[in-house]
């Protein structure tokens, strides 16, 4: 007799452990009083500003002869360049080669030096001296 009173505790623990977590699973009732709603200031007029698009993306294509050779295209902040193929990548059907990334670009004071001959050549002239 002993065999079967422990059998049936055995069984008897898993079926109250699962009727606890279904139990503890049902939703609560909702009550019947709305809920509690907090007021929020309102706040004056705030200025709007929109900044223009910037460009999303620019080609330049470089020809010689009719014939595409080079593709130079800038998108945001990257640049790559997209030449043609030459020798055995066109056996294969490849008309271009993979794209080449820009990294990166030292100046060494030519574009400084650049950007002053511009605004030079775009200041004014000064007026003719007459007699």
């Amino acid at each position: 007799m002993m065999r079967t009173s422990t059998l049936w505790t055995f069984l008897a623990l898993p079926l109250l452990a699962c009727s606890a977590i279904a139990s503890a699973q049902t939703p609560a009732k909702p009550s019947d009083a709305p809920p509690q709603l907090e007021r929020i200031e309102e706040m004056g007029e705030a200025p709007i500003t929109v900044a223009p698009a910037a460009a999303k993306q620019q080609i330049t294509e470089k020809r010689e002869a009719g014939v595409t050779s080079e593709v130079k295209v800038t998108t945001g902040g990257s640049t790559y360049y997209m030449k043609p193929a030459t020798g055995a990548d066109q056996a294969n059907g490849g008309a271009l080669r993979g794209p080449q990334w820009k990294v990166l670009e030292f100046d060494l004071g030519k574009k400084k030096q650049k950007q002053r001959d511009e605004e030079a050549a775009e200041a004014p002239a000064p007026p003719a001296a007459t007699k």
